[in-house]
């Protein structure tokens, strides 16, 4: 795929996870493939966000004539890594009655009946429709492996179930791009503090997040387990340095218009004479 503007190389190049990816490598205050300066990246957001808007424009159209095509967005992180801002400022971008978002939290006693893939597949999008996950299946290989609440064996079968599940969803039209956002500990500290040092952010602020940070190496070497097992050529893994929110915000945008435009979206033809439409209405 070719360079993206602003970049080097295109980010679903720089930022996928190869073959024996790690994690431990990727430097989370980096910018890679990005040589501009925060003002550089915040001028090319707001830039190509007409562009966006466009695709998902055409992606809704095609759906309304029998289009199948869809994209599913995957953000996973650790609290505090940014994804709210991403929703906030990438999709924005977008018409909301094209997107389909989804917040997963805490499974509810009803969910817990159920295997895990229950509640995520009743949120995949519908056909024409630009769905976003804020977490995702992904917790429950990820948190469960950390604190032991599934065994090794249950951990390997979801990992399977988790690709079978990608794999359906590709062949049904939906592209899946999944975005780990990468903070470091330091980073999330700051994060933490700036919250508690502002009462319009005390909302946001969680002791379970603080509870969870005991835990940081654990988390990484989950994630680095979850990307080897779940990283396909279906469904690949794109891991984003978010230590600089406006790099990751761009870095995502890039993601999306590069999956837009790799579907080769056209607008529906008129099924109607538009010469004779058009007269009509100037006669109206």
């Amino acid at each position: 795929m070719s360079g993206a503007p602003g970049f080097d190389q295109h980010p679903s190049e720089t930022l996928r996870a190869g073959k024996g990816f790690s994690l431990a490598d990727v430097d989370p205050d980096s910018t890679p493939g990005f040589k501009g300066t925060k003002e550089d990246g915040q001028a090319l957001l707001a830039e190509l966000d007409d562009g966006l808007a466009e695709l998902q424009e055409k992606l809704f159209a095609e759906s309304r004539f029998g289009g199948r095509k869809r994209i599913l967005l995957i953000l996973q992180a650790m609290d505090t890594a940014g994804k709210g801002g991403i929703v906030n400022h990438v999709m924005a971008a977008m018409d909301p009655q094209g997107v389909q978002f989804k917040a997963f939290k805490a499974p509810t006693d009803e969910e817990k009946s159920y295997d895990f893939l229950w509640r995520i597949e009743k949120e995949v999008p519908a056909a024409g429709m630009v769905g976003v996950f804020d977490r995702s299946h992904y917790e429950d290989v990820l948190i469960h492996r950390v604190h032991r609440w599934a065994s090794p064996e249950e951990i390997k079968r979801r990992y399977v179930a988790i690709n079978e599940f990608e794999a359906r969803l590709s062949g049904s039209g939906t592209t899946v791009v999944k975005v780990m956002l990468h903070i470091s500990g330091d980073e999330q500290k700051e994060r933490l503090l700036a919250r508690l040092d502002n009462p319009a952010k005390h909302w946001k602020y969680s002791r379970g997040d603080l509870d969870e940070r005991a835990f940081w190496e654990d988390y990484m070497s989950a994630y680095q387990a979850a990307i080897d097992e779940t990283n396909t050529a279906n469904a690949p893994w794109h891991v984003v340095p978010a230590n600089k929110k406006w790099f990751a915000r761009i870095a995502v945008q890039q993601l999306l218009l590069g999956a837009l435009n790799g579907m080769d979206l056209q607008w529906p033809r008129a099924e109607f004479d538009v010469a004779l439409e058009r007269e009509l209405v100037v006669r109206s």
